[in-house]
């Protein structure tokens, strides 16, 4: 549950003008966070590596001749760690989005915003890239505040101009990776080489994708999170007095004052806490929108803790609840509400899954004559419109079912197909003219020798 922020005891100085990176007229109060290390910062940094690399790789590991997440849209075609999916399955995505928002839903009541500090892309990307550069080219946070307050030189235009060209490339080439999932790193490759005019449709997505990355990352960056994501105004109704989230501990800080002054608690009014933070608040003030869940304000404060040897944990993770001084509930009603739909959730995707078939299958009536007479006997003409749903070559056997005076010719009784290749089989049924009202055509096809799936169509004729 978030709290309004908590107003300091008479006579206790402000460190900071606005603790927020927004001001109170609306106006923005821009961020510079402090650098800081720190077991948790440990995480964070290897978290963000390997997200960082494993999204870069995955347009480049093959599982089963294809590219482990390619969303070919203008194909039609859907390759997910070897799962092969065409435009009939869109209907799964349903579940696909849906299972990530619970995760999202359960993760929030359990641990706060952990997302937000430790996978989402927003965060991976500012604080695992580009914070990085800003820190290499511009130094540490009071000689950035320091050189943005003072005069346009050498020094400052320098550094500010080789920032931004190492954004813009940053930008560039993210925007470049998230298209290959679109249309392959072989594609992609041909585009960037090719001519512009050829290919305008991603030539624009490159160029709009890399504008609305340098804007975020340059210029807007925490502002996302704070004004722009939804995520973090929903934390007051996915979270409760249970909730693990970051926290200052009231009882032990306070009263605040300097380290050798009598009769104070363990908080020295130092501001590390808010001078590290990347969306500017004061964690002391309470749970706030703002906060991000990144633990930086938990190193800071462990980090001076340990200087005037005190225990660490002034600040740390823990549930708002524990924070009071009081236990913790670990088993409460909304942990079995989520857990009920979740559950029913696993259900209905575990069907779903099942019900997609490795390939599709549908017998159509040819745009022609409905029916032909020949004699005593009736022609139809239908056409089986067949779909490899599987990653690789599959054989499919094609044959009408047997039934008394039924005759069929099938144009193509064995056909090959690659991964998502379709194919259109004219197929001839040829049956007595009377006799045969409500009777249905019937074509089985088989992989490998098993029969896998029968389709059927109805016949007609003149004694319909």
């Amino acid at each position: 549950m978030l709290k309004e922020p908590q107003r300091r005891p008479p006579g206790l100085r402000m460190v900071y003008e606005q603790a927020s990176s927004l001001r109170s007229d609306g106006s923005r109060n821009y961020v510079h966070p402090a650098d800081v290390s720190g077991r948790f910062d440990l995480v964070r940094r290897v978290c963000f590596a390997l997200l960082i690399a494993l999204w870069a790789a995955l347009p480049w590991i093959q599982i089963g001749g294809n590219p482990a997440v390619f969303l070919d849209v203008a194909g039609r075609r859907f390759f997910l760690f070897g799962a092969t999916f065409n435009a009939q399955d869109v209907w799964l995505v349903f579940f696909l989005l849906s299972g990530i928002g619970y995760a999202l839903i359960v993760m929030t009541a359990l641990w706060g915003r952990i997302w937000c500090g430790y996978a989402c892309p927003q965060t991976v990307f500012l604080e695992g890239l580009f914070r990085p550069v800003e820190r290499f080219l511009e130094g540490p946070r009071n000689e950035r505040m320091r050189r943005n307050a003072g005069p346009w030189n050498f020094d400052k235009l320098w550094r500010k101009t080789l920032k931004q060209l190492f954004y813009i490339v940053l930008a560039f080439l993210i925007a470049h990776i998230i298209i290959s999932y679109f249309v392959s790193l072989p594609g992609l490759y041909g585009m960037v080489l090719g001519d512009p005019g050829a290919h305008p449709a991603a030539f624009a997505w490159a160029a709009g994708l890399t504008s609305v990355l340098y804007f975020d990352f340059a210029w807007f960056r925490e502002q996302t999170c704070v004004i722009v994501c939804p995520y973090g105004r929903m934390q007051s109704v996915l979270t409760d007095q249970d909730s693990i989230v970051i926290g200052y501990d009231v009882r032990r800080g306070e009263p605040r004052g300097k380290a050798k002054a009598e009769g104070v608690g363990d908080c020295v009014e130092c501001g590390r806490c808010q001078a590290v933070c990347p969306t500017g608040i004061d964690i002391r003030n309470g749970l706030q929108l703002d906060c991000i869940g990144c633990a930086r304000c938990i190193d800071a404060c462990d980090e001076v803790m340990v200087k005037l040897d005190r225990p660490k944990g002034l600040i740390r993770y823990d549930s708002l609840r524990g924070l009071e001084g009081q236990p913790r509930k670990t088993l409460r009603p909304r942990l079995f509400l989520y857990a009920g739909f979740g559950l029913a959730g696993v259900l209905a995707f575990s069907l779903a899954i099942r019900s997609s078939s490795e390939f599709e299958a549908n017998l159509m009536r040819l745009r022609s004559l409905p029916f032909v007479v020949e004699g005593e006997r009736v022609r139809n003409a239908f056409e089986l419109h067949l779909v490899n749903k599987r990653a690789g070559k599959v054989e499919f056997e094609i044959e009408g079912v047997p039934a008394p005076g039924f005759d069929y010719a099938v144009a193509m009784p064995r056909v090959a197909l690659g991964a998502l290749e379709s194919r259109n089989i004219p197929i001839f049924v040829s049956f007595p003219r009377h006799g045969s009202a409500g009777k249905q055509a019937v074509v089985q096809i088989s992989i490998d020798g098993k029969p896998e799936r029968s389709v059927s169509a109805p016949l007609i004729g003149p004694a319909n």
